[in-house]
């Protein structure tokens, strides 16, 4: 028979309670109010709605992206977001996860879209990321902090179409292959 230290069995238990805080968009658990919610935030997004995506906000409550300038309020959170929408026409945001602790929402997303709004760079953008929610009694956000990694999106944004990344890693290093010039 075994024996289990009630250290272990503490540690079993806590592990357990952090991995089943998130849940993947199909599950049906106490989440889905959580999951359905997202996932309609997700959809004014990928419909271009800036409106009804401040709608998901509580009236004078913020959104903010990385240390981005915060937007106060419905109006502004729909400027802001109309903004992104106007520079990637195409975008679609499609719920990854939502996770849930005592303190905020975590919504998990994955972005992808092409930067061909007026002076646009043309090219597409793939990205993952999460926002941090702090929600309302009546289930507004009141808060929205995003987190994307700006790096890799402005990698994106103004790489040069004619190089091509190559998937191999050598001392840690990406290596970049022009194939703008064809070689016979």
């Amino acid at each position: 028979m075994w024996k289990v230290s009630a250290n272990v069995l503490a540690l079993m238990i806590a592990a357990s309670m952090l991995l089943s805080a998130c849940e993947s968009p199909d599950e049906s658990t106490n989440g889905t109010g959580l999951t359905e919610f997202a996932t309609r935030c997700a959809g004014t997004w990928s419909n271009g709605d800036p409106v009804a995506f401040a709608s998901f906000f509580a009236e004078d409550r913020t959104f903010r992206i990385n240390d981005g300038e915060r937007s106060v309020g419905r109006e502004t959170i729909a400027e802001t977001a109309g903004s992104i929408v106007s520079a990637f026409p195409d975008m679609l945001i499609r719920l990854v996860e939502v996770c849930q602790s005592d303190e905020f929402v975590e919504f998990h997303w994955h972005w992808t879209g092409t930067n061909t709004g007026p002076g646009g760079t043309g090219n597409p953008v793939d990205l993952k990321g999460f926002e941090q929610w702090t929600l309302s009694e009546d289930g507004l956000i009141l808060e929205s902090r995003g987190n994307m990694d700006d790096a890799e999106y402005q990698r994106q944004l103004h790489a040069d179409p004619g190089v091509a990344e190559i998937g191999n890693r050598i001392s840690g290093r990406l290596l970049i292959a022009d194939t703008s010039r064809s070689r016979h």
